[in-house]
């Protein structure tokens, strides 16, 4: 930090990435931190959806965490719950898949089927 402006930029992305992070009404993403999801790169998909997420300017969108859903194969796992619509869970998602499933399924509200693991 060299400045006051430094430091309220910092301040303001902090606060954006929080806002990220908490709910409502809102659209909800999960992704399935548990030990096999990070083995998997469950890190970069969670580092990728957020960046997207800022970048696009997206406030509607909660992201969160949760352990281990389950499906080890299918790993890294990522939950899209849309108010109204049933939970779509995408599989073996890696950081691009994942940039494509905000811009895809949040904000065009297409289902990428191919990626799709409950039907």
């Amino acid at each position: 930090m060299k400045s006051v402006e430094d430091l309220l930029k910092l301040k303001k992305e902090i606060q954006e990435s929080i806002a990220l992070r908490e709910g409502g009404d809102k659209i909800k993403v999960v992704v399935g931190m548990g030990t096999c999801g990070i083995a998997a790169g469950a890190r970069e998909v969670m580092s990728a959806l957020l960046d997207e997420l800022a970048k696009r300017r997206l406030t509607n969108v909660v992201v969160t965490q949760t352990g281990c859903i389950g499906l080890c194969a299918q790993e890294p796992l990522v939950d899209v719950f849309v108010p109204g619509k049933p939970r779509v869970t995408y599989g073996k998602v890696d950081a691009q898949k994942a940039r494509q499933i905000v811009a895809q399924h949040i904000v065009n509200g297409i289902v990428i089927n191919e990626w799709v693991v409950n039907k």
